[in-house]
């Protein structure tokens, strides 16, 4: 398992960390498709297009969509983690116990907002989904899709984040 590696591990005896490490599972199998196929495409345009003066009509369409993929497919990674961004300039100055409820409530929050942003994308998605791509044909509603699936899983990661408390810093700091 893939899981093992990483820095984060689940209680994995409630329903809530079993679901959240298949779809770690899923989330990184994705990324490691994606990201290929990204990077194979890219890099075969350049090579077409310096060494062969030709080109793939598709290779931008196609490495933008797998740019997109890649990026918030890997967003819940982060959130699992407690990498998301925040400013704890005043919230590190309270006791302890206070220090958790506000970062439990702020997951809460931060769930709930992940939610709207998920369904206001399958939204985006359903009104988009009858419009093609220029040069791919398929629905351009796929570069939303990745939007409401990355949305999804980190609002599940905030719920675990607000019941069982923020992960052990795991992630280096920014300063």
């Amino acid at each position: 398992m893939l899981s093992h590696t990483l820095s984060v591990t689940y209680n994995t005896r409630p329903l809530l960390g079993r679901v959240l490490s298949w779809l770690d599972e899923a989330l990184i199998a994705c990324l490691l498709v994606t990201f290929a196929v990204m990077v194979g495409v890219v890099s075969s345009q350049v090579f077409l297009r310096y060494a062969l003066n030709t080109s793939l009509d598709w290779a931008d369409e196609l490495g933008r969509l797998m740019f997109v993929w890649t990026i918030f497919l890997a967003i819940p990674l982060g959130v699992r983690q407690g990498g998301h961004i925040g400013i704890d300039l005043i919230i590190d100055k309270f006791p302890a116990s206070l220090r958790e409820g506000v970062k439990r409530g702020g997951s809460v929050i931060a769930a709930l907002m992940m939610g709207a942003i998920a369904w206001a994308a399958l939204g985006v998605a359903r009104e988009q989904w009858d419009e093609l791509m220029a040069t791919l044909d398929v629905s351009v509603g796929w570069f939303i899709v990745p939007i409401m699936i990355g949305a999804l899983v980190s609002a599940l990661h905030l719920v675990r984040i607000a019941i069982e408390g923020a992960p052990i810093a795991a992630v280096g700091g920014a300063e």
